[in-house]
């Protein structure tokens, strides 16, 4: 079974997917939107659902250092209503912190420049979102 997975931000969507066993999570693409227009996501995330066969999400929450929820998570929390009653999908909610932090070491360590890490940094956080679930499915 593959899973979607998904970093969601103000103006962008980081998208990953899993492969076909839900072992290994790789990242896809980044929607860029209006700022917080997050309905206009739903067709192209449909698009993509229907082409892979995806049953299951995987939303990052940004929680606060501290495990706290703040305005950032209940955006998620408001987005993953929507992806289920607009697509049907199973949503799971993944603890998020420091995705992008580490999405940014990775590149950085893979010497690619900055303008590089800034147009790929929420597809690899989406994909280290969905590979911290799939690894703690096993």
């Amino acid at each position: 079974m593959r899973y979607i997975g998904l970093d969601l931000g103000t103006k962008t969507l980081g998208i990953a997917l899993s492969d076909k066993l839900g072992i290994l999570a790789n990242p896809l693409k980044t929607i860029k939107f209006d700022n917080e227009d997050y309905e206009s996501l739903i067709s192209e995330l449909e698009i993509i659902i229907k082409e892979n066969d995806i049953k299951t999400a995987v939303l990052g929450l940004p929680k606060n250092m501290n495990n706290s929820l703040g305005f950032a998570s209940e955006r998620s929390i408001n987005f993953k209503e929507l992806l289920e009653s607009k697509l049907g999908l199973e949503v799971i909610l993944e603890d998020e912190r420091l995705s992008s932090v580490e999405a940014n070491n990775v590149m950085i360590s893979a010497d690619l420049s900055r303008n590089k890490r800034k147009e790929k940094v929420d597809a690899l956080a989406a994909s280290i979102i969905l590979q911290r679930y799939l690894d703690r499915r096993k």
